[in-house]
């Protein structure tokens, strides 16, 4: 189970399922390359190559959960910890069942969560 690892922030209305959510993220920076690795307590591991001077590290992070869960850039955003490992990021316009599933695999050993090159298609 995966409900752990984020907190339903509001239900959309006017669209059946969606929702914000915010995500716990622990970050590790300098990486060797940028992936989903695991879990790490109540929080989704995440690696990135990009260095955390300058904010790098934050966006690069930024456009992986984008990419991993099927958003735009634009509805993932950091919402805490942007100088601390343990991040928040608020997602908008997420498909709870969808996002679910996506996390899932994304924790699975060898699965999408693997780096930006994994693309997930949302069904």
């Amino acid at each position: 189970m995966v409900d752990d690892l984020f907190d339903i922030s509001a239900r959309d209305a006017g669209e059946e399922g969606t929702a914000t959510i915010v995500l716990r993220v622990h970050a590790q920076p300098g990486a060797g390359r940028t992936a989903v690795v695991g879990r790490h307590g109540d929080s989704l591991k995440v690696r990135v190559a990009a260095p955390p001077q300058g904010g790098r590290a934050n966006e690069a992070l930024t456009r992986l959960l984008a990419e991993t869960f099927g958003l735009r850039n634009d509805q993932v955003s950091l919402s805490g910890g942007a100088s601390s490992r343990l991040k928040r990021f608020q997602l908008a316009g997420v498909d709870l069942d969808d996002f679910r599933r996506l996390l899932e695999r994304s924790l699975e050993p060898g699965g999408a969560g693997a780096g930006p090159q994994a693309r997930l298609s949302p069904h």
